[in-house]
């Protein structure tokens, strides 16, 4: 079912008589396999304002991400949570959409500046599990009138509603990038340069650890750019290599989209951790092949398909999440694929559903 409209999309949901599998372009396909007939938003599409001096964007959940980006682009802006595409690391097809970006708070490595996804998010209009059309929050950012509600959404993965309409802040391309490249440091050496330059006041808008190389990124006016990376490489950066221009936003795509696991046997987990505690993670599960974000807070494991027990015990010992991404379907019906919440917490989240929700037909099983 591909509801042209939102009056048709809350319709059908009103009108289901049993579980429905909610997808916008199908790239992410993670978590528990839900069963369920199939309901996309990929027909509800298109721009539908935009306000370059305003810095706002509104469109239906179905527009494909790349159309975002191209109309943004000729106004020289872009979103500036910088959104991953799934497609290669999961193998996957189809089209990336704004509603399953949002849906997912799928949010990049200028999450260290910028913030996540939720934080571009100005408004939202969806459809609850009663077929009820919903909407908060508004088209500027001063506008917060339900901004909970609108932050609720962003992560929800269609189990609390169906989106149908998604606001945005927007941001500047910024005249000049690059990219400071430090080879051949160890994982806690790396943490602890990125720690430094965070704590810099040189405006970072990047800070990963990925092929044994610590990446940090400066974006801004040229001379500022220019400026910032004199002052790293005589403070923190000794040594190291500059990439500037489409080379380094090359290399940031493949921290992005975490490139270097695409088409490789194993299983992929997304961990959230103090930055401080990445790399005792990568350790103490035996060094598995690693990807560290956001300064060392956001950690992609590439283990073997066994060790989903090792790395929820040694998640939970730090304190941090685990998101399982991608693996086989028979360990993804097996394995919780968000991490297992505290009972105060889950009662908190089961009670959100039976509100908004309380038939059980979006999405069920697929967070528990």
């Amino acid at each position: 079912m591909t509801p042209e409209t939102e009056a048709a999309l809350a319709e059908i949901v009103k009108s289901a008589e049993g579980p429905l599998r909610i997808v916008g372009g199908g790239t992410r396909d993670i978590g528990a396999p839900v069963v369920g007939e199939a309901l996309s938003t990929a027909g509800l599409s298109g721009v539908t304002l935009y306000e370059p001096g305003a810095l706002t964007l509104v469109a239906q959940a179905g527009t494909p991400v790349a159309e975002i980006e191209a109309v943004l682009a000729a106004e020289g802006q872009r979103l500036a949570f910088e959104p991953m595409d799934h497609r290669a690391l999961l193998g996957t097809d189809g089209t990336p959409t704004i509603g399953g970006v949002v849906a997912a708070n799928v949010s990049g490595p200028r999450r260290i500046q910028v913030g996540a996804c939720r934080d571009s998010l100005l408004g939202v209009r969806f459809v609850d599990g009663m077929g009820r059309v919903l909407k908060n929050g508004g088209r500027v950012m001063k506008n917060v009138t339900g901004y909970d509600l609108v932050k609720l959404m962003a992560g929800s993965w269609g189990t609390l509603g169906v989106l149908s309409e998604v606001s945005l802040k927007v941001q500047a391309v910024p005249e000049a990038e690059a990219t400071l490249l430090g080879r051949g440091l160890e994982n806690s050496a790396a943490v602890k340069a990125l720690s430094s330059v965070l704590g810099s006041p040189y405006d970072v808008s990047g800070a990963a650890v990925s092929g044994g190389a610590a990446l940090v990124r400066l974006e801004g006016l040229g001379d500022s750019v220019s400026y910032r990376v004199k002052r790293l490489l005589d403070v923190a950066c000794a040594g190291w290599e500059v990439v500037e221009g489409e080379a380094s936003a090359a290399l940031w795509r493949g921290v992005r989209d975490v490139t270097p696991f695409a088409g490789r046997a194993g299983t992929v987990w997304r961990v959230s951790v103090k930055p401080s505690d990445g790399p005792a993670l990568v350790a103490a599960l035996g060094g598995p092949e690693a990807i560290l974000d956001w300064g060392g807070g956001l950690v992609w494991l590439l283990v073997e398909e066994d060790a989903a027990e090792r790395v929820r015990a040694e998640v939970a010992r730090l304190g941090g999440h685990a998101t399982l991404v991608r693996a086989p379907d028979a360990i993804r019906a097996a394995i919780p694929a968000f991490q297992p919440e505290a009972a105060p917490l889950a009662a908190i989240s089961r009670g959100l559903r039976e509100k908004f929700d309380p038939r059980g037909i979006l999405n069920p099983g697929l967070m528990g």
